[in-house]
């Protein structure tokens, strides 16, 4: 049977795909069952929520429904896939420094940590810390548990760090006029 050269290139195209796309960290935030009231009674489905890292500072969210769990899972992971977003990292292990971000009831406080300190956050903000590759952070959810809502506040603190070589260049300053003399040097060393 001859193969077509629409599937061929349909192949050549995935083929690139994986081998562009680094080994990405995904992990599974949650899953609900809902229901939708239909004539007959109620359709049950499946909610998932997805964090997806490639554990050297890129990271991305998602969520997915479908009547079965591997397809809601697989529908969020594409979604995370897509929405991924760059957060700088110092010496590639914590935060430049401390953020806060807001989403609905939901605020979730980053704070960069010593060496040592290790992923010092609960529940979806700790899979994101996983996923993005922090070592050392200290996280505070205050307001609500609910993780769609800390996943989006923990985004908007994200978005919102930034390096010093970006507000440098912001500024039209050198890195040293931002950090100061002592730092400089471990800063250069990243």
């Amino acid at each position: 049977m001859a193969r077509s050269p629409k599937s061929d290139r349909r192949d050549r195209d995935r083929s690139s795909r994986d081998r562009d796309e680094p080994e990405l960290i995904e992990k599974l935030v949650g899953i609900n069952r809902v229901a939708k009231v239909v004539k007959g009674g109620r359709r049950f489905g499946f909610a998932a929520i997805v964090v997806v890292g490639d554990g050297k500072g890129r990271v991305g969210h998602g969520a997915g429904k479908a009547r079965e769990v591997p397809e809601a899972i697989r529908k969020a992971t594409e979604q995370a896939k897509r929405a991924m977003m760059r957060v700088p990292l110092r010496e590639g292990r914590t935060l430049h420094h401390d953020v806060i971000g807001h989403f609905g009831a939901g605020q979730v406080v980053l704070r960069a940590a010593k060496p040592g300190t290790g992923i010092i956050a609960g529940g979806p903000v700790r899979a994101i810390c996983e996923a993005l590759g922090v070592e050392d952070v200290v996280a505070k959810s205050v307001g609500t548990s609910n993780p769609h809502n800390m996943i989006k506040a923990a985004f908007s603190a994200l978005s919102r760090s930034s390096s010093p070589r970006s507000v440098a260049a912001r500024r039209g300053r050198k890195v040293s006029d931002i950090l100061g003399k002592r730092e400089v040097g471990a800063e250069a060393r990243e």
